[in-house]
């Protein structure tokens, strides 16, 4: 009888952690680093067969040419999201659509032009991708994504006279991910 337990016992473990394991997901988008150094991660649960949850966060604190006053430039941010996503196959693997809201707090100018915005963005976004499984704990990413909402802004003649322009609340809708993701499964 009491082989017989310490059998039930093991067998319920394995089964348990063979059960859960592949339950979290660490990310990180290629394509955001390379839009001027931006860092980010997104961090993501799978609570079913179909549905994870996802909440992430981007982080670029840089400007460049910072000394020469009319060659500055800059897309200074830091957002954070959190969402769901529904995986028609089964989560990590194949086709996969999403939900998010975000927040983001933002300053880029320079680019293209010489005016420089910043403001605070908040609003809902619809995304889609494939994830590709190359290990069984290594994936690759592929998706795009849009969100709208309402943006408090301030915009300016220039990134350091601080001449201001214009300013107030406008709604916007406008591209938000563009993913090459490298993600790790544990």
């Amino acid at each position: 009888m009491k082989r017989l337990l310490v059998a039930f016992a093991l067998i319920f473990c394995v089964t348990h952690v063979q059960a859960s394991s592949n339950r979290f997901g660490l990310s990180a988008n290629l394509l955001d680093y390379a839009r001027l150094g931006t860092m980010n991660m997104d961090f993501s649960y799978a609570v079913s067969k179909h549905w994870s949850l996802v909440a992430g966060a981007r982080y670029n604190p840089f400007t460049f040419r910072k000394g020469d006053p009319d060659r500055q430039f800059q897309y200074r941010q830091i957002s954070c999201a959190a969402g769901a996503r529904v995986w028609p196959w089964h989560v990590w693997s194949g086709w996969w659509f999403a939900g998010k809201l975000r927040y983001q707090e933002y300053n880029a100018g320079g680019i293209g032009t010489r005016e420089t915005e910043e403001g605070d963005r908040v609003g809902a976004g619809l995304y889609a991708g494939y994830t590709l499984m190359l290990t069984p704990h290594l994936n690759m990413e592929f998706g795009l994504g849009f969100w709208g909402g309402l943006d408090w802004y301030r915009r300016y003649s220039c990134p350091v006279c601080g001449i201001l322009e214009d300013g107030g609340r406008r709604p916007f809708v406008r591209p938000d991910d563009f993913m090459i993701s490298l993600v790790y499964v544990f």
